[in-house]
């Protein structure tokens, strides 16, 4: 099946689908489209992997951004973004240098501390120190694996619900426009990976709107 030029494959239906599924938890909870897509969409596609879930989680950000934008505080995220930038580099250092088969042992781990932290039995308050921290974590992560959200989700979850998706959306449409700006500079965002992302968007867009 082909579609404005565009092959839609099994393994590009097969992402389209995980791209949905990760969009649908994202809307639902702030935060969570690479924790559900990236290993799987690493197995279809390394290519996939980050810059193409970095653009998705762009355009996801933007709408829920402007869906709470009543409940963002653009103050209080102000020393996470600081930390995402050299975060950010140092996750773009670490693309030059790993194999395939090292992203894909990172992306199981940064899968695995996004776990740990979910279950966390024990609630921290965001300090300025704590969120340049976690903005670093979040940049470093968030560059190399796309998977960015568990720690400032960590620092958030204080919040409601309605102020935690909009304040992590907010956060995410910024980290992932510098990681993106830092994928490119080293290689790793290309107009291939944004020709990939093209069918993924809709897919996206249909997570969106489901829950």
């Amino acid at each position: 099946m082909e579609i404005l030029g565009i092959t839609l494959s099994q393994d590009v239906l097969a992402a389209m689908g995980l791209i949905f599924l990760g969009s649908f938890v994202q809307t639902a909870i702030g935060f969570g489209l690479a924790i559900v897509a990236a290993p799987l969409l690493f197995q279809i596609s390394v290519d996939y992997v980050p810059a193409p879930i970095c653009l998705v989680a762009l355009f996801i950000s933007l709408i829920n951004s402007y869906k709470h934008r009543s409940d963002i505080s653009i103050g209080g995220l102000k020393l996470a973004l600081y930390g995402r930038i050299p975060g950010s580099i140092v996750g773009g250092w670490l693309l030059l240098y790993v194999s395939a088969s090292l992203l894909s042992l990172t992306l199981g781990i940064f899968v695995l501390i996004a776990v740990l932290i979910s279950v966390l039995p024990f609630r921290l308050e965001p300090t300025p120190r704590r969120m340049f921290g976690a903005g670093l974590l979040s940049g470093f992560m968030g560059t190399s694996s796309s998977i960015g959200g568990p720690p400032m989700a960590l620092l958030l979850q204080h919040q409601d619900a309605n102020a935690l998706r909009g304040n992590l959306s907010a956060f995410f449409v910024f980290s992932s426009i510098i990681s993106l700006i830092v994928q490119v500079a080293v290689g790793v965002m290309s107009y291939k990976h944004l020709v990939m992302t093209l069918p993924l968007i809709p897919a996206a867009l249909v997570g969106y709107c489901s829950p």
